[in-house]
């Protein structure tokens, strides 16, 4: 039997305004992450991160919870798929 798991979440960052441009870069920075809208005025920005397993995504939000600047981080999306076949 062979499974490939996918997981891709949805989150909203809070951040200080004023960090925002260095945040947009530490944020694209990581594997598979996405900031399809960001409002500097209100620090805040939506972000769409993808990984291989729940660990490895659960660990990328973890790192998004750290960087400078980041007041809060909001999980408003998730969704696991698993695709394989069964082999005899």
């Amino acid at each position: 039997m062979m499974n490939s798991e996918w997981h891709v979440s949805g989150l909203v960052v809070q951040a200080r305004p004023e960090k925002i441009p260095r945040l947009t870069s530490a944020l694209l920075a990581i594997t598979d992450t996405e900031i399809p809208v960001q409002d500097q005025e209100h620090g805040k920005l939506v972000v769409v991160m993808q990984a291989a397993c729940s660990h490895a995504l659960l660990e990328k939000i973890e790192l998004v919870r750290n960087l400078d600047g980041v007041l809060a981080v909001s999980l408003v999306y998730h969704q696991q798929d698993t695709q394989g076949e069964v082999t005899p």
